[in-house]
């Protein structure tokens, strides 16, 4: 079975349940400069991935090619998804391939995605329709097959025949297309937008009237890939409908360093805000080398008076590896009470079905020991598992106060470079906005990840975000300037402290 899929305009989140199935049956995939390269991790491990980057006048490979390429692949029994930008039939070229796959007697389904026409300029605050604006909407292409003998465009008919035209691939057509328009009888002062990367954290947009438009392209240097929006309903825009574009960090590129898999929650909020996040996990989170001391540690498990868990890292491992000796909680005797160091590893804790006992106020090791004092720790065993490597304060301090403290390693923190290079370029060249850093270990890693490089210089030009004031501690150690620390130190409050900076920083620009 060959699909051919629509990948939608570009916002990932736009793509269709449907077209989410079909990328996990794929044996291959062959897709498109305008896909989101994101929707390739729903392929399997072993799918094939064939880039065919179709572009304004580079096309790698011809749309025969293409076709070929289909047929051969639907051929080898394969299971085959040509992800399209957009809808596939919509100025895709969708059908010239399902006519070749019919030619050569090949199996195939359409899967539609969101069309760039619709979702672009709703991403800009514009509706293409409006009972009292406008009723009806044209499609037109800006740019036709260049083989062909003329136009198939009859503009004095698309002027006059409907309220809102939208028209693809035209932006670098844009005079000739508002000379056509005006001399088909649309007036000069009819409002007119142009979308660039619609429905990405790189949307822009630029509005005019078909008089003047063209000269606001050319000044603000505006390219493609973009739609133009040309009608009454541009102006509504003006009446607060461009809610993706008033996000509180639209526009700004923000790095992650969290490990890939803890990633989601930081990076879902700031994109929900409106940056573009780039992942660059600077640790990656794996089983200790030995076991041997944590598995003391949970067949000794009656002895300890407390268990602190200092992360929710420390209290996956440590459940894990409950569960990998077939025992659950129950194995937890009653009288063992539970820390947490932190609101979000507390609530894990209670999802689990634990009580948790101490939660200090102050979302550090230190605080912990202001929560449990009020008792004396002399002689009581307590066990703290969690990373191989990570602050010494606590145990030091609880050993001070009489207490006997385990430290078994349950997870190791491991370094990581993913996409170093591409992220070293965005710095240099000023395109990062900032770079949060979640713990020491995140600090410690980027800075390792460049090392040779001085990292302080290296982000020179972007923001510094810190989680709490040891992480920030750690940065500053090694040279970096911190902009802005937390002053809750959880993932809501870093999100909240990068907000708050660089709204200071607008009002501040433009005082």
């Amino acid at each position: 079975m060959i699909y051919l899929v629509g990948s939608g305009p570009g916002d990932p989140g736009l793509f269709t349940v449907k077209g989410v199935r079909c990328m996990r049956e794929a044996d291959a995939v062959v897709y498109d400069r305008l896909a989101p390269e994101s929707l390739l991790e729903y392929t399997r491990p072993e799918a094939e991935r064939i880039y065919v980057g179709k572009g304004p006048g580079n096309p790698s490979m011809s749309q025969e090619e293409i076709n070929a390429l289909l047929i051969r692949l639907g051929r080898e029994g394969k299971t085959v998804v040509r992800l399209k930008g957009g809808d596939p039939y919509i100025f895709g070229r969708g059908g010239e391939e399902a006519l070749a796959l019919i030619e050569a007697g090949l199996p195939f389904e359409v899967v539609p995605g969101v069309t760039s026409g619709v979702a672009a300029p709703a991403y800009a605050g514009i509706p293409v329709t409006h009972r009292r604006v406008s009723s009806s909407v044209a499609f037109v292409t800006g740019h036709e097959d260049p083989t062909k003998d003329g136009t198939d465009v009859d503009w004095s008919r698309i002027a006059r025949g409907a309220d809102t035209l939208v028209l693809y691939m035209g932006v670098g057509r844009i005079k000739e297309i508002s000379e056509e328009l005006i001399s088909a009888g649309k007036s000069p002062e009819t409002a007119v937008a142009c979308v660039r990367w619609g429905t990405v954290p790189e949307q822009r947009t630029v509005t005019g009237k078909l008089g003047d438009i063209a000269q606001k392209v050319a000044d603000a240097n505006l390219r493609p890939p973009a739609v133009i929006v040309v009608g009454e309903v541009v102006a509504l825009r003006e009446n607060g409908l461009d809610w993706y574009e008033r996000r509180p960090l639209f526009g700004r590129r923000i790095v992650v360093t969290r490990a890939r898999r803890q990633a989601g929650e930081l990076s879902g909020r700031l994109e929900r805000l409106g940056a573009e996040v780039i992942e660059f996990p600077t640790i990656e989170i794996q089983p200790p080398k030995d076991f041997g001391p944590l598995d003391e540690a949970i067949r000794e498990l009656g002895s300890f008076g407390w268990i602190v868990f200092t992360s929710v890292n420390g209290v996956e491992a440590f459940l894990n590896r409950l569960s990998h000796h077939g025992l659950d909680l129950r194995a937890i005797p009653p009288g063992a009470r539970i820390a947490a160091i932190g609101p979000v590893t507390a609530r894990k804790l209670r999802e689990t079905g634990l009580r948790v006992e101490a939660v200090p106020k102050e979302y550090r090791a230190e605080a912990l020991l202001q929560e449990i004092s009020g008792e004396s720790l002399e002689g009581k065993r307590i066990l703290i598992p969690r990373a191989k490597v990570a602050r010494k304060v606590l145990p030091q301090k609880l050993r001070e106060a009489g207490a006997e403290v385990v430290v078994p390693a349950a997870y190791e923190s491991v370094p990581s470079s993913e996409g170093k290079e591409g992220l070293q370029k965005m710095l240099e060249a000023g395109e990062v906005d900032c770079v949060t850093f979640t713990a020491s270990s995140t600090v410690e890693n980027f800075v390792r990840a460049f090392v040779g490089k001085d990292t302080a210089r290296l982000l020179r030009n972007s923001r510094v975000a810190c989680i709490g004031p040891v992480t920030a501690e750690t940065a500053r150690e090694h040279g970096i300037r911190v902009d802005v620390e937390a002053g809750e130190y959880t993932i809501p409050g870093l999100v909240e402290a990068v907000v708050k900076l660089f709204e200071a920083e607008a009002v501040k620009k433009d005082g």
